[in-house]
Protein backbone atom coordinates (compact mmCIF):
# COMPACT_ATOMS: atom_id res chain seq x y z
CA UNK A 1 0.00 0.00 0.00
CA UNK A 2 1.27 3.46 -0.84
CA UNK A 3 0.58 6.82 0.75
CA UNK A 4 0.63 10.13 -1.05
CA UNK A 5 2.73 13.06 0.14
CA UNK A 6 -0.02 14.83 2.06
CA UNK A 7 -1.12 11.71 3.91
CA UNK A 8 2.45 10.68 4.64
CA UNK A 9 3.07 13.98 6.42
CA UNK A 10 -0.19 13.70 8.34
CA UNK A 11 0.67 10.17 9.45
CA UNK A 12 3.99 11.43 10.71
CA UNK A 13 2.31 14.17 12.71
CA UNK A 14 -0.01 11.69 14.36
CA UNK A 15 2.72 9.35 15.55
CA UNK A 16 3.37 11.41 18.63
CA UNK A 17 -0.19 11.07 19.85
CA UNK A 18 0.52 7.43 20.57
CA UNK A 19 3.27 7.52 22.27
CA UNK A 20 22.67 20.39 16.84
CA UNK A 21 24.80 20.96 13.91
CA UNK A 22 23.16 24.25 12.99
CA UNK A 23 22.98 27.69 14.52
CA UNK A 24 19.69 28.08 16.44
CA UNK A 25 17.11 30.03 14.50
CA UNK A 26 14.91 32.37 16.49
CA UNK A 27 11.93 31.84 14.21
CA UNK A 28 8.69 31.30 16.06
CA UNK A 29 5.51 29.51 14.98
CA UNK A 30 2.74 31.88 14.00
CA UNK A 31 0.12 30.10 16.12
CA UNK A 32 2.21 29.65 19.25
CA UNK A 33 3.99 26.72 20.83
CA UNK A 34 2.61 23.26 21.67
CA UNK A 35 0.68 23.34 18.39
CA UNK A 36 0.79 21.59 15.03
CA UNK A 37 2.08 24.90 13.67
CA UNK A 38 5.04 24.74 16.06
CA UNK A 39 5.73 21.18 14.97
CA UNK A 40 5.64 22.24 11.33
CA UNK A 41 8.13 25.01 12.03
CA UNK A 42 10.47 22.42 13.57
CA UNK A 43 9.98 19.87 10.78
CA UNK A 44 10.84 22.46 8.14
CA UNK A 45 13.96 23.33 10.16
CA UNK A 46 12.83 26.93 10.40
CA UNK A 47 12.65 26.69 14.22
CA UNK A 48 15.92 25.21 15.53
CA UNK A 49 16.29 26.91 18.91
CA UNK A 50 16.28 24.06 21.45
CA UNK A 51 16.67 21.42 18.74
CA UNK A 52 19.81 19.30 19.02
CA UNK A 53 21.13 16.79 16.50
CA UNK A 54 21.74 13.34 17.97
CA UNK A 55 24.97 11.64 16.84
CA UNK A 56 25.22 9.04 19.62
CA UNK A 57 23.40 7.97 22.77
CA UNK A 58 25.45 10.34 24.94
CA UNK A 59 23.83 13.28 23.15
CA UNK A 60 20.57 12.14 24.74
CA UNK A 61 21.65 10.61 28.05
CA UNK A 62 23.77 13.65 29.01
CA UNK A 63 20.58 15.72 29.08
CA UNK A 64 19.33 13.85 32.16
CA UNK A 65 20.51 13.43 35.77
CA UNK A 66 21.69 9.77 35.57
CA UNK A 67 23.28 9.11 32.15
CA UNK A 68 24.50 5.65 33.19
CA UNK A 69 20.96 4.25 33.30
CA UNK A 70 20.90 4.44 29.48
CA UNK A 71 23.82 1.99 29.16
CA UNK A 72 21.62 -1.13 28.64
CA UNK A 73 20.13 0.35 25.45
CA UNK A 74 23.39 1.73 24.06
CA UNK A 75 24.16 -1.02 21.55
CA UNK A 76 20.75 -1.14 19.88
CA UNK A 77 20.38 2.64 19.92
CA UNK A 78 23.77 3.34 18.38
CA UNK A 79 23.41 0.64 15.73
CA UNK A 80 20.06 2.11 14.72
CA UNK A 81 21.56 5.59 14.65
CA UNK A 82 24.41 4.37 12.44
CA UNK A 83 21.98 2.83 9.94
CA UNK A 84 19.82 5.95 9.94
CA UNK A 85 22.88 8.06 9.19
CA UNK A 86 23.86 5.77 6.30
CA UNK A 87 20.33 6.01 4.91
CA UNK A 88 20.29 9.80 5.19
CA UNK A 89 17.87 10.24 8.09
CA UNK A 90 18.69 12.75 10.82
CA UNK A 91 17.64 12.34 14.46
CA UNK A 92 17.04 15.33 16.71
CA UNK A 93 16.17 15.93 20.35
CA UNK A 94 13.81 18.88 20.62
CA UNK A 95 12.15 20.99 23.29
CA UNK A 96 8.60 20.00 24.12
CA UNK A 97 7.32 23.40 22.97
CA UNK A 98 7.48 22.15 19.39
CA UNK A 99 5.11 19.24 20.02
CA UNK A 100 1.35 19.28 20.63
CA UNK A 101 0.56 17.95 24.09
CA UNK A 102 1.10 14.20 24.30
CA UNK A 103 3.31 13.85 21.22
CA UNK A 104 6.56 12.03 21.95
CA UNK A 105 8.11 11.93 18.49
CA UNK A 106 7.55 12.52 14.79
CA UNK A 107 9.10 11.38 11.50
CA UNK A 108 9.00 13.74 8.52
CA UNK A 109 8.98 11.97 5.16
CA UNK A 110 9.88 15.12 3.24
CA UNK A 111 12.91 16.22 5.25
CA UNK A 112 13.87 12.64 6.20
CA UNK A 113 14.36 13.63 9.82
CA UNK A 114 12.74 12.55 13.01
CA UNK A 115 12.42 14.43 16.24
CA UNK A 116 12.24 13.19 19.83
CA UNK A 117 10.40 15.19 22.48
CA UNK A 118 12.98 16.02 25.17
CA UNK A 119 10.31 15.97 27.90
CA UNK A 120 9.71 12.21 27.44
CA UNK A 121 13.18 10.83 26.72
CA UNK A 122 14.48 10.64 30.31
CA UNK A 123 13.34 7.01 30.56
CA UNK A 124 15.45 4.60 28.46
CA UNK A 125 12.50 2.33 27.71
CA UNK A 126 10.46 5.25 26.38
CA UNK A 127 13.39 6.50 24.34
CA UNK A 128 13.81 3.10 22.69
CA UNK A 129 10.09 2.68 22.07
CA UNK A 130 9.92 6.02 20.26
CA UNK A 131 13.21 5.42 18.42
CA UNK A 132 11.97 2.07 17.16
CA UNK A 133 8.55 3.47 16.22
CA UNK A 134 9.88 6.47 14.32
CA UNK A 135 12.72 4.40 12.87
CA UNK A 136 10.15 1.97 11.51
CA UNK A 137 8.49 4.82 9.63
CA UNK A 138 11.90 5.58 8.10
CA UNK A 139 12.10 1.92 7.03
CA UNK A 140 8.60 2.24 5.52
CA UNK A 141 9.92 5.27 3.65
CA UNK A 142 12.74 3.10 2.31
CA UNK A 143 10.29 0.38 1.26
CA UNK A 144 8.51 2.86 -1.02
CA UNK A 145 11.22 2.89 -3.67
CA UNK A 146 13.68 5.35 -2.20
CA UNK A 147 14.15 7.50 0.88
CA UNK A 148 14.36 10.47 -1.48
CA UNK A 149 10.69 10.45 -2.40
CA UNK A 150 7.91 11.38 0.00
CA UNK A 151 5.98 8.11 0.00
CA UNK A 152 5.87 5.36 2.58
CA UNK A 153 4.75 1.76 2.20
CA UNK A 154 3.79 -0.91 4.70
CA UNK A 155 6.45 -3.58 5.13
CA UNK A 156 4.39 -6.54 6.33
CA UNK A 157 1.09 -7.88 5.07
CA UNK A 158 -1.55 -6.34 7.31
CA UNK A 159 -2.83 -9.71 8.55
CA UNK A 160 0.67 -10.58 9.81
CA UNK A 161 0.63 -7.83 12.44
CA UNK A 162 -0.18 -9.34 15.87
CA UNK A 163 -3.71 -8.69 17.05
CA UNK A 164 -2.55 -6.67 20.08
CA UNK A 165 -0.97 -4.00 17.89
CA UNK A 166 -3.85 -4.07 15.42
CA UNK A 167 -6.25 -3.23 18.23
CA UNK A 168 -3.99 -0.59 19.76
CA UNK A 169 -3.54 1.24 16.47
CA UNK A 170 -7.24 1.04 15.67
CA UNK A 171 -8.10 2.56 19.04
CA UNK A 172 -5.42 5.24 18.92
CA UNK A 173 -6.13 6.30 15.35
CA UNK A 174 -9.90 5.87 15.33
CA UNK A 175 -10.27 9.48 14.15
CA UNK A 176 -7.73 9.02 11.35
CA UNK A 177 -8.28 5.45 10.14
CA UNK A 178 -6.24 5.99 6.97
CA UNK A 179 -3.08 5.96 9.14
CA UNK A 180 -3.80 2.58 10.76
CA UNK A 181 -2.02 0.28 8.23
CA UNK A 182 1.27 2.11 8.78
CA UNK A 183 0.85 2.71 12.48
CA UNK A 184 -0.06 -0.82 13.57
CA UNK A 185 3.22 -2.27 12.36
CA UNK A 186 5.09 0.72 13.81
CA UNK A 187 3.46 -0.03 17.19
CA UNK A 188 4.63 -3.62 16.82
CA UNK A 189 8.18 -2.56 15.97
CA UNK A 190 8.22 0.02 18.74
CA UNK A 191 7.73 -2.70 21.33
CA UNK A 192 9.95 -5.37 19.77
CA UNK A 193 13.69 -5.28 20.42
CA UNK A 194 15.77 -5.48 17.26
CA UNK A 195 12.87 -5.33 14.80
CA UNK A 196 13.50 -1.78 13.61
CA UNK A 197 17.24 -2.24 13.82
CA UNK A 198 17.02 -5.13 11.34
CA UNK A 199 14.82 -3.19 8.92
CA UNK A 200 17.08 -0.14 8.97
CA UNK A 201 20.14 -2.29 8.34
CA UNK A 202 18.36 -3.87 5.37
CA UNK A 203 17.61 -0.41 3.99
CA UNK A 204 21.12 0.90 4.61
CA UNK A 205 22.70 -2.11 2.89
CA UNK A 206 20.43 -1.86 -0.15
CA UNK A 207 18.70 -5.17 0.58
CA UNK A 208 15.28 -3.92 1.69
CA UNK A 209 13.22 -5.88 -0.84
CA UNK A 210 15.44 -8.96 -0.46
CA UNK A 211 14.99 -9.12 3.31
CA UNK A 212 11.37 -7.92 3.21
CA UNK A 213 9.61 -8.99 0.00
CA UNK A 214 7.15 -6.19 -0.83
CA UNK A 215 3.44 -6.80 -0.41
CA UNK A 216 1.65 -7.47 -3.73
CA UNK A 217 0.29 -3.93 -4.06
CA UNK A 218 3.64 -2.35 -3.18
CA UNK A 219 5.49 -4.68 -5.55
CA UNK A 220 3.15 -3.72 -8.39
CA UNK A 221 3.73 -0.04 -7.68
CA UNK A 222 7.51 -0.47 -7.52
CA UNK A 223 7.54 -2.19 -10.92
CA UNK A 224 5.23 0.38 -12.51
CA UNK A 225 7.47 3.20 -11.29
CA UNK A 226 10.74 1.64 -12.39
CA UNK A 227 12.15 0.69 -9.01
CA UNK A 228 11.97 -3.03 -9.72
CA UNK A 229 11.96 -5.18 -12.84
Amino acid sequence: MMMNLKNAIIAGFLIGMSHGGTVPVKAEPTKGYFTMDAMGCMLLRECTDGVKKVTNLLDVSSEYPVPDKFTPIADEFNRMLSSLSRIGVGVFLADSKYFPVGHRGVYHTVGNNFFLNRAYMSRPNTLMSVMRHEGWHAAQDCMAGTIKNSLIAIIHNEEDVPDLWQKMATKTYRNTPSAIPWEKEAFWAGHTEGMTEKALEACASGKMWEVYPPTPMTNEWLIENGFKK
